[in-house]
């Protein structure tokens, strides 16, 4: 029987490997809008706060289950890290779920975006990286032209989503280098699911007990956290970072689109330019030419990938 079992695994992991790369972010990019798509249908039953606990219970379970992480001969500060780490991606998740219960997916994960573009150009000496700030300054001012689909509330939780994913990308990186493949995000997943609890259990009360919603939250867990991170860790050790980073800049155009099909969120002209210019102006954060830029990168298949909660 193992020997069928390890016989199956390695026609996967074959089968992995002869589709390009690329596939992979794109494919786990839909799956995080698709997951947000579906969380956002569920918030007329279940609120945001418990949408969010039931996705981050999924993915604490999920994770466990495959780093096992060791637990033993941790210093205090690999703890202190690993729960930042949990704090931040509780944080993000909770005020991104906030938003989109209140603005439109794509104009909320455009805002969001502010987070990572901030940590790649504060992180940069260019000059030209002027020019991206100044573009995405614009196309947060062209959110602005609206006729009424925008609300304060979802714009400040926004921003909050897009400071805590700030902390997120820093602590990703710190925790990966104390804690070995993905054990340092099941930790931290473990962290952001016991603070969360509180305010997802009593938002949800008996509806948590709802098998039809749970199994729900459960296809939420699976499609924004468990299916992205598996298929990033798999493109990671087959591409630059600095293409993964490039892919990575579609979410807003993503979240968009998945707000439209799934959501009837049909945005306005300037608001499909507002997101352009965000995208525009991450990617060209996001590039990073040099000498070494076609070299393959092993490094993040020891972190946790720095992606967003949406």
């Amino acid at each position: 029987m193992w020997a069928r079992l390890s016989s199956g695994t390695g026609l996967l992991r074959a089968a992995g490997e002869s589709v390009p790369p690329t596939w992979f972010v794109l494919v786990g990019i839909l799956s995080v809008q698709a997951g947000a798509g579906v969380a956002s249908r569920l918030f007329a039953v279940l609120p945001p706060s418990a949408v969010v606990w039931l996705r981050l219970l999924t993915s604490a379970v999920v994770l466990l289950a495959l780093a096992r992480p060791a637990l033993r001969g941790r210093t205090r500060a690999d703890w202190m890290v690993a729960v930042g780490f949990g704090v931040c991606l509780a944080t993000m998740n909770f005020a991104i779920y906030q938003s989109f219960a209140r603005i439109p997916l794509g104009i909320a994960v455009t805002i969001e975006f502010l987070g990572p573009l901030s940590v790649a150009v504060i992180g940069s000496r260019r000059r030209i990286d002027l020019l991206w700030v100044a573009l995405a300054g614009a196309g947060v001012v062209l959110l602005g032209r609206s006729d009424g689909d925008i609300t304060l509330a979802g714009v400040l939780f926004a921003l909050l989503a897009a400071a805590a994913w700030a902390g997120y990308i820093l602590l990703s990186a710190a925790t990966g280098r104390r804690f070995h493949g993905m054990s340092g995000l099941a930790v931290a997943s473990v962290a952001g699911t016991v603070l969360i609890a509180p305010a997802g259990i009593a938002a949800g009360g008996s509806a948590l007990l709802d098998p039809k919603l749970l199994l729900i939250g459960l296809a939420i867990g699976l499609l924004s956290s468990v299916v992205p991170y598996t298929l990033e860790m798999q493109a990671l050790r087959r591409m630059p970072p600095r293409v993964f980073g490039i892919l990575m800049s579609l979410e807003p155009a993503a979240a968009a689109l998945v707000g439209l099909v799934l959501l009837g969120e049909f945005l306005s002209a300037w608001q499909w330019l507002a997101i352009g210019c965000v995208v525009a102006a991450s990617v060209g954060a996001t590039r990073r030419p040099g000498p070494k830029e076609t070299q393959r990168s092993q490094a993040p298949a020891e972190e946790a990938p720095e992606r967003g909660p949406d």
